[in-house]
This record gives structure tokens, C-alpha cells and sequence, in this order.
């Protein structure tokens, strides 16, 4: 794999470009249920804080990813381009061969302490999940945040992973510091569509009780409806029943996104699609054709029909273009942070 002389996209925090690993790679499996078939590539990564592509369409301009390569397999994931970089498969190499930056908590705090940093929003989650199966044995995320709490630097979060609830206690003490957002990811209910385009993410019934957790405990959580699948989970009946639950749950925003296939995750799902859903192949190559987004009509549908179905259930309220708008999600309520709360985690 090129671990060596592979650049950011862009410079880090400390306004350079260098390669991203160093040449000391741990390549592990572990024969547990949950982590069966999957490689953990341990890696101590020269930089931490990166800056996004300025041509990118993302409503952030740093992020923190302490992991490449996601154990969700989500078929539709965009990042599963990036995986090339290391010369790794982007279908079944992306769901298996995890990067872990086994120092990511370590370079924060240093590159949080340059001079050159001046406290920039921090976007986690963004490209691979944080919150995936790897963080269970690993143990990155507590560290991270305390580094960002401890430098008081505001930060939002977005995840698929109940997991998050074992740093309960760590976000409710970054929320009395810092400005923090956190939103979970849950873009539809049924069953057997979430077992085979997110096979490897928990249940959207479970994600849905991270949000109400995080609510009861003084954290106010926003969730990003996405993707929106085309004739897959797009009915108005659908809609409603998402929406219906989200508000149930006590999110405090919802905010819809219609699948984009972008190079990598387009071939990937595709594929899926011509096995699961054969039918529909050719409507998809009709919707796409003409790139990697769903039509304006069809992405200002989806908007309008979730936005009112949120004022109606009580989310909100609606903003103008608070579809596109992703990050910052809503700010964390502001009390004294309480004594320890023992949890039960999903």
C-alpha cells in the first residue's frame, strides 16, 4: 500500500502538506464476532487536523477523521473514494481494511496548541464514522475530546454508532466550554432496506434512541436524513414515518439529503442496486445521468416534503436553506454539567 509520499488534500493545521503515515504499519485481525473478517491497519499519522478542499461543496472548512475505511459498509458512501488513495479496494477493501490512527488524540492536542491554530470549527465524522465498530477496541474518540474540551475549541459531530453514548460525561462537559453539535445519522425505518445498504450500522431504532438519549441528558441532537434513496425510501408515506419517529425522538432539526453517487460509491452501489433491485437500475442511470447528484426537481421535493412534515410534527423551525446546511447542528443546552450518569449502552 503507498503509505509513503501521500499528501494531504490539502495543507494541516500547521500550514504544511506532508505525507500522511509514517512507515511503522501494524496490520492486525482479531478473531471476535464483532470484528470478524475485518484488518485494523495501525498507523501514527503525521497530522490530525485537515483542511477541506476549497472547491469541495462541504459547509466546513477543517475536520478530524481518526479512522479510513468503515466497518458500517454503508453501500452509498461517499468516501469510499478515498480508500484509493492507499491503493485499497473501494467495495468490499473499504468496509474491511480500516486505517487506525493509533496517535490521533496525541497530535490534536499538539496541533490544537500551535500558535498557528486559532480555534477553527472542527467537523468529526464527516468522511467515515467515527463511532464505527473499531473505536470499541480502540478507544480514540475520549481522547479527542477531552483534547477539544481542554482547548475550549468548538467542534460538531456526526455518526451512525450508538457507541457515542459511552462519552456521554465527555461531551456534556465540552458542551459547558465550547460550542458542540452533534447529529445522528437516520434516513428511513424499514428493516430490510437498512440490513442490506447499511448492513454493518446499528438499526435505525437504535440510532433514533441515541438521539433520545442525548436529548433527556440536556444535549440537543439534529438529525441528518440522509441519504433519501430513490423509489427506495422516498414515498410520502415513508417520509412521514421518519419524520414522525425523528420528532418522537426529540431531535431537534432534521435535515434531508438526497443520495449522491459520487466515483467509487457509484460503481459500489450500483452494483447493489442490480442485485437487490434489478428494476430499478434503469431509472437510476435516467436520474444520474448527468452526474453524481439527483436533479434540482428532485432534491427540492424531498426538501419541501420533509420541511413540512417537520413543522407539522413540531422540528424546526424551518429555515431557508437549512437542507444545505449541515454544520453547525444545534448547540448543546448550557447547565452545570451534573455528576456521573451511569448508562446502559444500546
Amino acid at each position: 500500500m503507498r503509505w509513503d509520499n501521500l499528501s494531504h488534500d490539502g495543507p494541516d493545521a500547521s500550514g504544511t502538506t506532508a505525507a500522511l503515515f509514517g512507515t511503522d504499519v501494524v496490520t492486525r485481525t482479531f478473531d471476535t464476532p464483532e470484528f470478524r473478517g475485518i484488518t485494523f491497519h495501525e498507523v501514527r499519522a503525521r497530522s490530525i487536523v485537515n483542511r477541506v478542499p476549497g472547491a469541495s461543496r462541504l459547509p466546513f472548512e477543517w475536520t478530524v477523521n481518526p479512522y479510513r475505511g468503515c466497518s458500517h459498509a454503508c453501500v452509498y458512501c461517499f468516501a469510499r473514494r478515498s480508500h484509493g488513495y492507499l491503493d485499497l479496494d473501494t467495495g468490499i477493501g473499504f468496509d474491511t481494511q480500516i486505517v487506525v490512527k493509533t496517535n490521533a488524540a496525541q497530535l490534536l492536542r499538539r496541533e490544537l496548541a500551535s500558535p498557528r491554530w486559532h480555534g477553527q470549527h472542527i467537523a468529526m465524522g464527516t468522511n467515515v464514522d467515527c463511532y464505527q465498530r473499531a473505536e470499541g477496541r480502540y478507544r480514540l474518540m475520549p481522547g479527542i475530546l477531552a483534547a477539544l474540551r481542554d482547548f475550549a475549541n468548538p467542534f460538531s459531530l456526526l455518526t451512525k454508532g450508538t457507541l457515542i453514548l459511552r462519552d456521554l460525561d465527555l461531551l456534556r462537559s465540552a458542551c459547558a466550554v465550547a460550542e458542540v453539535g452533534i447529529s445522528v445519522s437516520v434516513a428511513f425505518l424499514d428493516e430490510e432496506l437498512w440490513r442490506t445498504v447499511e448492513p454493518g450500522a446499528p438499526a435505525p431504532e437504535r440510532r433514533l434512541d441515541v438521539v433520545r438519549t442525548l436529548t433527556e441528558h440536556g444535549i440537543g441532537c439534529g438529525v441528518l436524513m440522509a441519504p433519501v434513496i430513490p423509489f427506495l425510501s422516498d414515498s410520502p408515506a415513508q417520509l412521514r414515518a421518519t419524520v414522525r419517529a425523528i420528532a418522537a425522538a426529540g431531535a431537534t432539526s432534521v435535515t434531508p439529503l438526497a443520495l449522491h453517487l459520487r466515483p467509487g460509491a457509484r460503481e459500489w452501489f450500483m452494483a447493489w442496486l442490480a442485485r437487490h433491485h434489478p428494476g430499478l437500475v434503469r431509472h437510476y442511470e435516467a436520474l444520474y445521468a448527468d452526474g453524481a447528484y439527483a436533479p434540482k426537481w428532485y432534491q427540492r421535493r424531498i426538501t419541501r416534503q420533509v420541511h413540512e412534515l417537520a413543522e407539522e410534527y413540531g422540528i424546526g423551525p424551518s429555515r431557508a436553506g437549512a437542507h444545505r446546511r449541515v454544520v453547525p447542528p444545534p448547540r448543546c443546552a448550557s447547565e452545570p454539567e451534573p455528576g456521573p450518569t451511569q448508562l446502559t449502552l444500546l
